[in-house]
């Protein structure tokens, strides 16, 4: 089994709330005109100066929704509505600075934003301002600053600062090792279905760190993000099924979760499945690969954040 480094990053889905028409191609000219309507309504509010109109048409010109996509429009009106202390449009802004789009690059200038976006609750913001302070960008480097942020953040919810939290814990490298602590923001994540921490979780049970070791909490956990598509778990998985640790002894399932793993891109899946072809006979090969084409379409590789997108969406990926 093996330690995922969890992403740093919070990845930013930004879509367009109520009243605003998406676009596709077999739209009527109806829904056409409607779109247009509200796209000239949300201009007239916004050049009036309310900051939630600002912040909705900087969202508009970010994802190319019912105009061309500008990113110098997008961080105009995020800019306008963010003077006006609107948080998400100070985090969106800050993204922007971080990124350098449409905007110049400026860490210092997304700090000063995550702050004040911080400050006021927003808990992503707090994770990226945690890694601005954990790696020293826009602010000094400070390791008490970002623990508190990604603690602030983790205690509000946010699974990609308990993992980052939980992580700093685990590798004990900038702050003291605490795998009592990092088993506690692990399981929040992966309670939440966070499919890095169920892994990483999975393997404190495995080997017993910050919790009693228990092959069947190991084998639940990982599978658990398997079934959300982990390529590396898919793998660890197959090598519960193959040993009977934690799970029923099935060289079927491990097999299929083995082609699941090599499928996702995890290279040690090869050589495991490979080995365990030759311990089986024919006819249960057979039905294996017929189990890993099932266990492609059900489970095939699918973990990210993309499936909360709805709509046309800007990734925008972040700390």
């Amino acid at each position: 089994m093996r330690f995922r480094k969890c992403l740093a990053m919070a990845v930013v889905l930004v879509c367009l709330g109520s009243g605003f028409a998406q676009l596709n191609p077999g739209s009527s000219a109806s829904k056409l005109q409607t779109a247009e309507s509200a796209l000239s309504n949300l201009k007239r509010k916004a050049e009036t100066g309310e900051a939630s109109a600002q912040y909705m048409l900087g969202n508009a010109y970010l994802n190319g929704t019912s105009v061309s996509r500008d990113y110098k429009e997008a961080a105009r009106w995020y800019s306008a509505a963010a003077a006006q202390g609107e948080p998400a449009a100070q985090f969106m802004l800050a993204s922007l600075y971080e990124n350098g789009l449409g905007v110049g690059m400026d860490s210092g200038q997304a700090a000063r934003l995550y702050r004040a976006a911080a400050l006021q609750g927003h808990v992503i913001a707090q994770n990226n301002l945690a890694g601005l302070y954990r790696h020293g960008r826009g602010v000094s480097k400070d390791i008490d600053q970002a623990v508190y942020w990604y603690r602030s953040s983790a205690e509000h919810g946010n699974t990609t600062a308990q993992c980052n939290l939980a992580s700093l814990y685990f590798e004990g490298r900038e702050i003291p090792r605490n795998y009592q602590e990092a088993a506690k923001w692990f399981r929040a994540a992966a309670e939440l279905g966070f499919p890095v921490a169920q892994s990483n979780l999975a393997i404190m049970y495995y080997v017993g760190l910050g919790v009693p070791q228990d092959y069947q909490q190991a084998a639940e956990w990982t599978r658990r993000a398997a079934e959300q598509g982990e390529a590396i778990a898919q793998t660890d998985l197959g090598y519960f099924y193959e040993q009977g640790r934690g799970v029923p002894l099935d060289y079927v399932q491990a097999y299929m979760w083995y082609s699941l793993g090599e499928a996702g891109g995890d290279r040690r899946a090869h050589a495991q499945m490979k080995s365990l072809s030759r311990l089986m006979p024919h006819r249960q090969l057979a039905e294996a690969k017929d189990s890993a084409i099932s266990g492609t379409l059900r489970w095939g590789n699918r973990a990210g954040f993309s499936s909360m997108a709805t709509g046309k969406a800007l990734v925008v990926p972040l700390h």
